[in-house]
């Protein structure tokens, strides 16, 4: 059995959808498990060994057997930000909350579906900071929020990684609306939000990875 941890939010429904349909094309749905939680929940499970493989944090992938594939961000990502109110960090990342201390930029870090609908709501605001997008401001680089990381069946994952980035893969438009409906934005925003999230890590993305776990080490 391959437990495999999966991140609940939208930045993830191109990969849960290919999974859906290799499975459903495959003797592979008998040897899969799925858990979905929060990034710093799967951290922690993944960690413990009570999950197989899973996309994982950057900040906490630095020692895990990682496959190429990865969430990243070439500019905006615009569902990890910093408000302008009080400083606080995000329960559910780990390292979106480090990101921002490697840029020295307070307020209230919010991650994920909520902080996509924040944005789709305030747009016109200047009251927040796209980390992503700060980021590559200061470094000219992409930057990678998680790895897709395994325990044990390293060959099946790294099999996985590499059909799901060979290949051009368009969301159904069932799935889509689902989706959409799930998290209270319109199918449109979705696929416009989707355009901006990656997954393929090639040079830059190590790079950028390593030099943002190396100047979070300095921060820590």
């Amino acid at each position: 059995m391959l437990i495999f941890g999966s991140i609940s939010y939208l930045n993830l429904l191109p990969f849960q959808i290919f999974l859906k349909k290799r499975i459903s094309n495959s003797q592979f749905k008998q040897i899969i498990n799925y858990k979905k939680s929060v990034p710093s929940k799967i951290n922690q499970e993944f960690r413990n060994r009570k999950i197989d493989a899973a996309f994982i944090s950057s900040i906490k992938s630095k020692n895990c057997k990682c496959s190429d594939i990865g969430i990243f961000a070439k500019g905006a990502v615009y569902s990890v930000l910093v408000l302008n109110e009080e400083q606080s960090f995000d329960s559910e990342s780990d390292t979106s909350n480090a990101l921002a201390k490697v840029l020295k930029i307070k307020g209230k870090v919010t991650i994920g579906d909520k902080a996509l609908k924040y944005y789709l709501k305030n747009r016109e605001s200047k009251d927040f900071y796209d980390l992503a997008l700060e980021w590559h401001k200061r470094e000219n680089l992409p930057f990678v929020f998680a790895r897709l990381c395994y325990n044990k069946n390293g060959k099946r994952v790294k099999k996985l990684a590499k059909e799901f980035s060979s290949k051009e893969f368009k969301i159904p438009q069932y799935y889509l609306k689902k989706a959409a409906k799930a998290k209270g934005i319109s199918p449109k925003e979705l696929t416009w939000y989707l355009n901006f999230i990656h997954y393929n890590l090639g040079y830059k993305e190590k790079k950028a990875l390593k030099l943002f776990l190396k100047l979070a080490n300095s921060v820590s």
